[in-house]
């Protein structure tokens, strides 16, 4: 697809620092009264690079100018171990001067239908809209061994193409509760990013280079309307990309 760009990385650490520097960049393009409006993923990769930004670039980017989001939530408590909140914060939010009214939490404790609907009008009421959906200007995501994106997993197909702004899923496996953007806001966006680092992420990446439209899962459905992907990977993850 065009505005497609893959980036492959010889170490995880230089992998986080481009993503820093991306990050960096980016903000800096900002007018005055413009925030960026980022959507963070979960994971171990990410928690890598949260990291990394907290130790190396926690006084070089203007906090005050970015707006933090969630692509998705598990549905337990913010202090719990599983939450992609604690996450973020421990690694790198409570260690930065962003303003705390910048934060868009998803209230895993709550009912999951229910927040899904708050949590699509709170996107909505703070994020701008272009193509009739919320245009975030960055959408991190990273990508499960069996495809999924977000909290989109393979058998819930439908709900990347939903017409709602966060949805309800449900892990396949363990039957969790999650809160998901969908497919649409993910496209929608002006940059998605996607991050994985490892040999374990090495099969499902392959699949979806080398067998392109013959491979349907949601991660292979992100296609940018009309911005810009950009796959991060370490070598380790890109080594069976032809």
């Amino acid at each position: 697809m065009k505005n497609q760009k893959v980036e492959i990385y010889t170490s995880i650490e230089n992998l986080a620092r481009s993503s820093a520097k991306f990050i960096r960049n980016k903000t800096e393009e900002l007018t005055e009264e413009r925030h960026f409006n980022i959507a963070l993923s979960g994971g171990s990769t990410p928690k890598v690079i949260y990291q990394y930004i907290s130790d190396n670039f926690g006084e070089r980017i203007n906090w005050k100018k970015i707006n933090i989001f969630w692509g998705d939530e598990r549905c337990v408590p913010p202090q719990n171990i599983e939450s992609n909140y604690r996450m973020a914060n421990e690694t790198l939010l409570k260690n930065v001067s962003i303003p705390e009214e910048n934060l868009f939490r998803i209230r895993g404790e709550d009912d999951p239908g229910t927040e899904a609907i708050r949590y699509s009008e709170q996107i909505k009421n703070n994020v701008p809209t272009k193509n009739g959906a919320p245009q975030f200007d960055l959408v991190i995501l990273g990508i499960g061994d069996d495809g999924h994106t977000a909290s989109i997993f393979p058998n819930q197909m439908d709900l990347f193409f939903s017409k709602n702004i966060c949805v309800n899923t449900v892990h396949p496996q363990t039957k969790q509760n999650r809160i998901s953007i969908t497919g649409q806001i993910i496209n929608n966006a002006s940059s998605v990013v996607f991050i994985a680092s490892g040999e374990s992420k090495a099969i499902i990446v392959s699949k979806i280079f080398n067998e392109g439209d013959n491979f349907v899962v949601p991660a292979s459905l992100v296609k940018p309307v009309d911005g810009e992907l950009i796959w991060m990977l370490d070598s380790d993850a890109a080594q069976l990309i032809k």
